[in-house]
């Protein structure tokens, strides 16, 4: 349990630094001060919520827990 834990708050972190990160870019390359960066994170965050939603849903289904 403990490893799913860790994995599920890893992949939320990891969407929001890599999408952030996108927009950060994103935002020095067209010379914008802060327009893509908050949606970066927002955008990493929704993704990276859904996939450990997914996960989730597969870990507590029956046939999930076979895998």
């Amino acid at each position: 349990m403990s490893d799913l834990a860790w994995s599920m708050s890893s992949k939320v972190l990891a969407g929001i630094l890599i999408y952030g990160g996108l927009g950060w870019v994103l935002d020095r390359w067209l010379g914008f001060d802060a327009i893509f960066l908050p949606v970066g994170v927002i955008l990493g965050a929704a993704i990276a919520l859904y996939l450990v939603f997914v996960r989730l849903d597969r870990s507590s289904s029956p046939e999930g827990r076979n895998r």
